[in-house]
């Protein structure tokens, strides 16, 4: 994995942005990973999330709402840090382009009715996860994967942290570049005996020994570059069941 541009301050403003104000449509895109793929009726408030790649924080927060512990865990020293002070009930002022030279002042806050010491922040690599984290009953991988030298180790480790009968959550707008991760490595994005191979079709070779497929969504978000500029993406989001 590559850090240097998310220890930045351009990538910590941007993230905040989209984690804790957004355009104000809709719901913040790491909120509706949340509350548009679980299956919340399984969730009592006494189980355990993991959240893989949790940038600055916004869906570990969400978690905590269903789950009485999150585990959340970011390759970013700056991003942690940011969702460390944020659950202690800081406020974080940060900037962003709005034209030219000209800048535009926002302000993240931890949501509120969140109970923020059901969360852990650690700061760690997504392909190397520790073997003492336990078995969750939910795992989120939001926007990760195609950002990962090797995304299949990062999947491969699933089936010993969802436990049976778990929500293991992916989303992914399949942005499959050499430099993040090497062609071999990609799940999909190219032909195969003249059929298309995509990233749906990578995530069943890996996961399909201990899942099955529950759900698959389209969803949209924004990535701010300036007040007048944005850029669309829409993620592919499914939602696996442990077997």
């Amino acid at each position: 994995m590559t850090a240097p541009y998310y220890e930045s301050d351009d990538a910590l403003a941007q993230y905040l942005w989209l984690h804790y104000v957004g355009t104000g449509d809709t719901a913040p895109f790491p909120v509706r990973c949340v509350t548009q793929t679980l299956d919340r009726t399984r969730l009592s408030g006494s189980g355990r999330a993991l959240d893989v790649g949790c940038a600055v924080g916004r869906s570990s927060f969400e978690l905590a709402r269903y789950c009485r512990e999150v585990v959340a865990v970011d390759y970013s020293q700056r991003f942690v840090e940011a969702a460390r002070r944020l659950q202690g009930g800081a406020s974080l002022d940060f900037e962003l382009v709005e034209q030219g030279e000209l800048k535009e002042r926002f302000t993240a806050r931890a949501p509120e009715g969140v109970d923020g010491p059901r969360i852990r922040f650690e700061i760690g690599d997504a392909q190397a996860l520790p073997d003492n984290l336990g078995i969750f009953d939910v795992v989120l991988m939001a926007n990760l994967l195609c950002r990962l030298t090797e995304p299949r180790r990062c999947l491969e480790r699933a089936s010993t942290l969802v436990r049976p009968g778990g929500q293991l959550v992916i989303t992914t707008p399949s942005t499959w570049k050499q430099i993040h991760t090497p062609r071999e490595n990609w799940l999909g994005g190219w032909l195969c005996d003249g059929r298309a191979v995509r990233t749906l079709d990578g995530l069943h070779a890996v996961l399909d020994p201990h899942f099955a497929l529950q759900r698959r969504l389209d969803m949209p978000l924004l990535i701010r570059e300036h007040a007048r500029k944005f850029e669309y993406i829409v993620a592919e989001a499914t939602v696996w069941r442990r077997a």
